[in-house]
């Protein structure tokens, strides 16, 4: 949600700062803007839509002299998306400019305050008291009139503030949001994504809340609350921008789904020692395993979707009880977890915030937290006592692909490691599942190459109003995914139920204008899965049938048919969606539809 780009240094400001935004896209934007300091004052530029119509206004940024500025994408929250409500805010008289992603929860008191003082307010966005409150408080010196102004504020906020009278200098701040410094030779940055950074530096530093940090060319200085100084670590990113480019592919979602079967495997190799499964860095001893008496899977989205998958396949190796939980649920649940709970909080980003607020709710009731993310230094990842790190690579596309799969793998690791742990599975057990975790980037490779007709059966049914995808066990969990990766990128209405719930409610919308998918990779209920297409057949409904390699009985039951290679059935999830994601982006293809930046969605959600 929203993106944040920094600099100061030696060279113009606005082209870096326009790269940096072309690089944060993907994470959902309605409006985009960038100020640079110039002889004393700051010029700055606006436009409602894309990030091209920014850089067409500024002459890809030339038109903008100075080399010190800001610029930002903005996901509209307070105000419609317009130009006057897009980002950057000046103060009332221009001394201050200020960029924010998250939510200024006492933003209305702080207006009418602002306003009996007779501030005229330009915008209806919460982040212009920001600016106005730096004006106010700003006596010459920056580091007091940011301290001063964060100390007012109440949510969630990452800012950026440039001052015309202070040149070369910025200061950002990091409250519940994500933000990451970037060093260079001459130059530094802040951003809120690694991603618009690795252009010009791998070298980053993670920002924790409640921490601010003051830059100029030459010297970064991070400050704690207390307007002290404090150390910080210095981070080297692995990957370098061509894994952030499409690479030939005409988007990034079907890059990313062609790098699964890679993601997938540096996932879960790394982990694989000995014939054992083992995590760098892990804290976590049986005598803690066995402490637990359930373990709690909480995550948004497509996370959530894993963790489902992770709540099936820890029970069944484990044989401990696994709830999976929404995290926006979760929250606000009072939840019943002590000690003896394990919660498993699940995250790409590793900074969505409905996921974060879970786990601290968790954490103060006595739970022990183990994180599984993507990115290095997030907050989850620092919150948590533990960490799988899924080494999944940056991912663009908006609808996760490689993010989902990665997430499973390490679910899978840590289910194939607890139950060995306690003793549930050893012997053959054991080294089967060790030897089908291994194979299964070979799998996810197989499940690309079966389906090369899933471009025909989209287009022949890209134009349906809405569709139901059922399953059993697993694959009702796979389902879920699988419908939502359809209506994220097509806006196709699509419903994921448990097929044995199709007497209770879903029959009634089924009639010859349907299409059914139905996942049938779980062999011990197949013929209870085939009883619900027969029903929803017998009403008129077409079936898309996702069946094992080398299933002959489906071709009698469905109209068309997707494959996912056999391998463990445990972790037939990740082998059942490669198909499902090929479905639903050739469907979006086929409507027309902008693939990688779905409408009104954001890539990493950082507020409530």
């Amino acid at each position: 949600m929203c993106g944040i780009v920094g600099y100061t240094g030696h060279v113009q400001a606005a082209p870096v700062l326009l790269d940096g935004l072309r690089r944060l896209e993907y994470r959902g934007y309605d409006s985009a803007g960038v100020v640079v300091q110039d002889e004393g004052a700051l010029k700055m530029v606006k436009a409602n839509g894309a990030v091209s119509h920014l850089a067409e206004l500024t002459g890809g940024g030339r038109a903008l002299e100075g080399v010190c500025g800001l610029a930002h994408t903005r996901w509209a929250t307070h105000g419609a998306p317009t130009d006057t409500n897009a980002h950057p805010h000046l103060s009332e008289h221009g001394l201050f400019a200020v960029v924010h992603n998250g939510i200024i929860e006492n933003f209305a008191a702080l207006r009418a305050e602002l306003e009996a003082e007779g501030v005229v307010f330009r915008s209806e966005t919460d982040t212009e008291v920001v600016a106005h409150l730096l004006e106010r408080y700003y006596d010459g010196e920056l580091k007091s009139a940011v301290m001063r102004t964060a100390a007012r504020l109440e949510g969630s906020y990452v800012l950026g503030v440039v001052c015309a009278r202070e040149p070369g200098k910025l200061f950002c701040v990091k409250e519940a949001g994500p933000l990451i410094i970037g060093l260079g030779v001459g130059e530094n940055f802040f951003a809120s994504d690694v991603t618009a950074l690795v252009s010009r530096t791998k070298n980053v530093i993670y920002m924790d809340d409640g921490e601010m940090a003051e830059l100029t060319p030459e010297r970064i200085t991070v400050y704690d609350r207390t307007g002290r100084e404090t150390a910080k670590s210095v981070s080297h990113v692995v990957w370098d921008i061509e894994a952030a480019e499409k690479g030939g592919y005409e988007h990034f979602m079907m890059k990313e789904i062609m790098e699964q079967p890679r993601a997938v495997r540096n996932t879960i190799e790394p982990r694989i020692r000995g014939g054992q499964v083992e995590f760098e860095g892990f804290s976590m001893t049986r005598e803690e395993l066995e402490s637990f008496d359930k373990i709690v899977i909480t995550a948004c989205g497509s996370a959530y979707h894993a963790g489902v998958v992770g709540k099936y396949v820890i029970e069944k190796l484990c044989r401990i009880p696994v709830e999976a939980e929404l995290a926006s649920e979760l929250r606000y649940s009072d939840p019943i977890i002590d000690e003896h709970t394990l919660l498993i909080a699940v995250s790409q980003s590793g900074e969505t915030a409905d996921t974060i607020a879970a786990m601290r709710e968790c954490m103060e009731r006595g739970a022990r937290c183990l994180a599984i993310v993507n990115v290095v230094g997030s907050t989850i990842a620092r919150l948590a006592d533990n960490v799988i790190y899924t080494h999944a690579g940056p991912e663009i596309a908006v609808a996760t692909t490689k993010g989902y799969t990665t997430q499973l793998a390490a679910l899978y690791l840590f289910a194939v490691w607890a139950a060995g742990l306690l003793g549930r599975a050893g012997g053959e057990r054991y080294d089967g599942l060790i030897a089908s975790l291994r194979a299964l980037p070979s799998l996810v490779q197989r499940s690309i190459d079966l389906n090369v007709h899933v471009k025909y059966l989209a287009e022949r049914w890209h134009e349906l109003g809405s569709l139901f995808f059922i399953g059993r066990n697993i694959d009702y969990a796979a389902a879920m995914e699988g419908s939502l990766k359809l209506k994220e990128i097509s806006y196709i209405h699509s419903e994921a139920y448990a097929a044995g719930e199709l007497k209770h409610d879903t029959i009634a919308l089924i009639d010859e204008k349907r299409l059914v998918v139905a996942l049938c990779c779980q062999s011990a209920l197949f013929d209870k899965i085939v009883s619900n297409i027969r029903e929803v057949k017998a009403r008129g409904a077409k079936v898309l049938g996702v069946a094992p390699e080398g299933n002959r009985r489906i071709f009698a039951e469905a109209d068309d048919v997707l494959f996912a290679p056999r391998g463990e059935e445990l972790f037939s999830a990740m082998t059942e969606i490669v198909p499902l994601q090929l479905f639903a982006y050739y469907v979006a293809a086929a409507n027309g539809c902008d693939i990688d930046k779905p409408r009104n969605l954001a890539k990493s959600v950082t507020v409530e």
